[in-house]
């Protein structure tokens, strides 16, 4: 049992070295090739875990394997759109200025009922609410609704909205981000003076963070996690 369990855990870890090897992409949105390794990456890993009569080794290696191959097949994907049009597909354009491509749909095995599912999770509720509608090769529908459809945004009124990047986790359950706090310019005794503004040090803070205009959220932690 001991062995068993030493096996699935360094097995575990190998599998979560090689899938970060692999990027950070959502399952929606691999490639074919990604998804393929996945699954062979997923049954490898299961067979020296449930036979122990293999060697863990024999079970590394070709996980490993996949691994270099998915990265070759990534390198060449990038120095080749041929290449890359092979092996991934082209995006399709399901819905052109308005009109459904039946022809198109055709080619991808999409139904009506199926295209209407996909344009209610981009929530869409109405065919003719959609000027394009494109399949990725990744699998996902991205959508552009016709001009009457789509929500305002502050250029359409000739509003220039005020710039405000993005936040900055400062202190995450007491511990202090100091690389943060390099990119902003700043120190510790910064970071003390700000925090003590709400009556506590950065160390008691569950989490306190700045946005881009300089506006801090602050929660202190409760009694029993300090």
């Amino acid at each position: 049992m001991l062995v068993l369990f030493i096996r699935s855990i360094l097995i575990y870890i190998v599998v979560l070295i090689v899938m970060r090897g692999m990027g950070k992409r959502e399952i929606g949105q691999l490639q074919p090739f990604e998804f393929v390794i996945s699954i062979m990456i997923a049954d490898l890993a299961a067979t020296p875990i449930s036979n122990s009569g293999i060697s863990i080794i024999n079970g590394i290696i070709p996980i490993l394997g996949l691994l270099v191959m998915d990265l070759i097949i990534s390198i060449a994907n990038m120095k080749s759109l041929k290449l890359r049009e092979l092996i991934s597909g082209k995006p399709a354009i399901l819905i052109y200025r308005g009109k459904i491509n039946e022809e198109i749909l055709r080619k991808e095995r999409f139904t009506i009922n199926e295209l209407q599912e996909r344009l209610r999770d981009n929530n869409i509720m109405n065919l003719g609410d959609v000027e394009y509608a494109i399949l990725e090769t990744s699998g996902q529908i991205n959508v552009l609704q016709k001009p009457s459809k789509r929500n305002t945004i502050p250029e359409d009124f000739g509003i220039e909205p005020e710039y405000e990047g993005i936040s900055y986790d400062l202190v995450i359950d007491g511990v202090i981000m100091y690389e943060n706090l390099k990119i902003l310019g700043k120190d510790y005794k910064w970071l003390k003076k700000q925090v003590e503004k709400f009556g506590y040090n950065p160390e008691d803070a569950l989490v306190v963070t700045i946005d881009g205009k300089g506006q801090f959220f602050c929660q202190r932690k409760d009694k029993k996690s300090r």
